[in-house]
């Protein structure tokens, strides 16, 4: 656990990266959407999202780290189906969106971050649904935090 002098350093400089990682996201999905399935675009977003994820976690911000890697967890689904396009760009430009504007919102003294989690679940199920639009619950693909859906393997 950081101090409140390491804290005031630490958050500053976290978000600095943090918004040059949602920029390098933000190329990425451009890049997606002008040639979909793209394997480099398509590593780069799973590989960035991993990447804040730990950034994240390293500074105690769980909820950010979490969501990061439910994304990141989705796009590694997605890769081998061949879904990173159209309906599946436009949920995780919207899942972005939110990203940002919860980093946005971590407050600068605590590290907290409030939020109504019902908007992000339902970007995410969104998302999961335009990869598995088959699944009416896409309960297997949004696994905990760290864990691999069923089957899944690394």
């Amino acid at each position: 656990m950081l101090n409140d002098t390491q804290w005031s350093c630490a958050l500053p400089d976290f978000l600095v990266d943090a918004q040059a990682m949602l920029n390098k996201l933000q190329e990425c999905l451009n890049h997606l959407e002008m040639f979909c399935n793209d394997q480099d675009a398509a590593d780069c977003l799973v590989e960035t999202l991993e990447s804040l994820s730990q950034r994240a976690q390293g500074l105690s911000l769980g909820e950010v780290s979490a969501f990061c890697q439910q994304l990141q967890q989705l796009l590694g689904l997605a890769r081998p189906r061949n879904r990173l396009e159209g309906p599946t760009l436009k949920a995780l430009n919207e899942c972005l969106t939110l990203l940002a504007w919860q980093l946005e919102l971590i407050d600068p003294r605590t590290g907290q971050l409030s939020l109504d989690t019902e908007e992000q679940a339902a970007l995410v199920h969104a998302l999961a649904v335009s990869i598995d639009p088959d699944h009416n619950s896409p309960r297997h693909l949004t696994a905990g935090a760290g864990q691999r859906p069923h089957g899944q393997g690394v």
